[in-house]
């Protein structure tokens, strides 16, 4: 067993639940260490801060939603087909980890000048960046979409989000039903 790593992993596991349910802010570096039983001198070893704790555990919990979304994103000629993608690579994320999917929805709000947001800004660009690319793609194919691929992208964005945010409250299912439903009421409103 590493002690090390172990206390580490443990870090970030038990500030990803105290962030979750209280917010970034609400927690302060006494109850994540009292939470697995190390000291603060061993939060600072790994992160040098609770800042630093943050950022290490975006990037890392972070990056395969960001790849896979990437990957989703290809546009491949079918704007369906590659919205339904996303949209249960979005779910499946949301399902499979739904603690730090409502912490990476928390940050989109939180105060834009607070440390919490800027340490999650890039994740959430990253995320933007690869829808607009897609709308930006689709709209060689479909010209009534020239010009609109950044509001299409915030729309899209926000809508899968919201019914992630309303699954985690336990108020809809994320299944296929879900994926076509958010398919068919998009692309009914982008062709009008």
């Amino acid at each position: 067993m590493n002690v090390l790593r172990d206390s580490r992993t443990g870090l970030l596991d038990h500030a990803l639940l105290l962030f979750a349910a209280h917010g970034y802010d609400a927690i302060g570096v006494q109850q994540i260490v009292d939470a697995i039983g190390v000291t603060k001198p061993t939060l600072y070893h790994h992160f040098g801060s609770k800042l630093g704790l943050l950022d290490t555990l975006l990037a890392e919990r972070l990056t395969p939603l960001h790849v896979a979304i990437e990957t989703a994103a290809t546009y491949r000629h079918d704007v369906a087909a590659t919205l339904g993608e996303l949209s249960r690579t979005t779910f499946a994320f949301a399902q499979d980890n739904p603690e730090l999917y409502r912490l990476y929805l928390s940050l989109w709000f939180a105060p834009s000048e607070s440390e919490a947001y800027r340490a999650a800004l890039p994740f959430h660009e990253r995320h933007f960046v690869a829808l607009e690319t897609m709308f930006l793609a689709a709209a060689a194919d479909h010209g009534n979409m020239t010009g609109r691929h950044r509001a299409y992208a915030a729309t899209f964005l926000g809508m899968v989000n919201n019914y992630a945010s309303l699954a985690l409250s336990g108020h809809t299912e994320l299944d296929e039903t879900m994926v076509r439903q958010a398919v068919h009421q998009f692309m009914h409103g982008i062709f009008t």
